[in-house]
Order: structure tokens, then sequence, then C-alpha cells
């Protein structure tokens, strides 16, 4: 018996969920073989104003501490990343590889000079574009994405303060600053899987066709020899139908 097709839907969904799950599946097996050799990876993280550290800006990402933070990281990959690529195909890898790059960039410049590792700089900066995206569009179905990435992850916000010593919140901080940057910089690319905006006009806001100005006519009363003529002859009167009385001649 032939298997139904997929649907189509179903299909981009399932899609757009692949590459995040691939890269958070290599951390796992990078983090795995750590662990299981008994290695320490932590020398691949970006050192600060050290030419050494220079390679960490590539391979940072792919390093964590312990399994709570490898674990910390895991769901965002999956849950941004699939929203990332889901609505935004268009710039999803653009935005990743910039976050990736310019924000360990600049890590690498203005960071304390201690071993930065983790995947969080990216997820910082997934996580602005998305909510950004809806704020400088001003679209009611990408605003819900806005709320969704708030309602899951609005206390990072508390991540960017040097509040924990532990914790490199440089690589957040400046993960989240592309993000927004990348948000409005891609403010124009049409996002995908997202209804066009409908447009409600009420029939009373409607603009009504300009009426033609009433027509201003100047009425003769026409009189017999034999009567009076009135003392004040109206002129004033305005009409959009000439009266029957005008024009007419009774002498």
């Amino acid at each position: 018996m032939a298997q139904a097709p997929v649907p189509v839907e179903r299909r981009r969904l399932l899609t757009a969920a692949l590459m995040p799950l691939l890269a958070a599946l290599l951390l796992w097996v990078l983090f795995g073989i750590e662990q299981g050799y008994g290695l320490d990876f932590s020398s691949w993280g970006i050192l600060p104003r050290h030419l050494s550290g220079l390679k960490g800006i590539v391979t940072s990402p792919f390093i964590h501490g312990d399994l709570e933070h490898l674990a910390n990281n895991t769901f965002p990959i999956l849950v941004l990343g699939w929203c990332l690529v889901y609505f935004y195909p268009k710039v999803a890898g653009r935005v990743v590889l910039a976050t990736w790059f310019i924000a360990g960039v600049w890590v690498w410049i203005s960071a304390r000079p201690n071993y930065h590792i983790g995947a969080s700089g990216v997820i910082y900066g997934l996580a602005a574009f998305l909510f950004f995206s809806g704020v400088f569009r001003k679209q009611r179905s990408l605003m819900a994405i806005s709320l969704f990435v708030v309602f899951l992850y609005g206390g990072m916000a508390w991540g960017v303060f040097p509040i924990l010593p532990r914790v490199s919140w440089e690589s957040h901080l400046w993960g989240a600053i592309v993000g927004v940057i990348l948000a409005w910089m891609y403010r124009g690319v049409a996002p995908a899987h997202v209804p066009e905006p409908i447009v409600l006009e009420d029939e009373e806001d409607e603009e009504a066709p300009p009426s033609a100005p009433p027509r201003r006519l100047h009425v003769i009363y026409h009189y017999d020899p034999g009567d009076e003529a009135p003392e004040h002859p109206r002129t004033d009167l305005a009409s959009d139908a000439e009266p029957w009385w005008s024009d007419h001649d009774h002498t």
C-alpha cells in the first residue's frame, strides 16, 4: 500500500528543524568526545587581545564547560534556530554567521582576559533578531513571535549585565547588539509562512466622493403689470434643481 505523502506544511516544519537539530547534535558529540577522552577544549575559546585566542572566534560556540552549560544552550538553539529558519529562511544563514563572527571579534577586542566559551552569544543574537524583527516590521503575526521569544527567554535580558563573574556577559551583550542591528538591516526582507497583513476599513471611514457644489440661482420674480412688485426680491436661493417659476414670463 502506497504511503500517503507528507503534507507540504509539515515538510517545511521538519526541514526548518533539521539544521538546528544537527547543530545541537554536533555540540553534544564534541562534549562527549571531550569528556570521554579526558580532554580539555577550553583553550579553544576566545582569549581577548591574544593572538592565540583569535581561533576562538570560530571554535568557541562549540565548546561548553559542563553538562549544565550545554543543556542550557541546547533548547534555545533548537527553538530559536527553528524560528529563524522557518520564518526568515532568506537571511537565516547570514544572521547566524554575522552574529557568530562579529560578536566574536568584539568579544576578543573588549572582553575580560579569560577564555570565553559557549554558544550563548549566538543564542542572544538569534533572540534579539527575532524579537526586534517583529518590532521593526510592525506586523501582528511577527509581533506574536516577538512575544513568544519574550515569554520563553525574557529572563535572558539579565545576562547582558556583569552579575555573575563566571558568565561571559560580554558574549551575551555583543550577540544581542549584533542581533538588533541585523534585524534593522533586514527589516525589508519578506518573511516566509506569514500571512499578508489585512487592512480593515469601515464603511463610515471610506472617503466619500466629493459632491458637486450647489448651483446658485438668481431667481427673478415676474409679475403682471397690475400687481405690485415685491419689496425684497430673493436672490440668495441655492438649489440643485431649477425652480419651476424661473424663466417663465407671464407678461
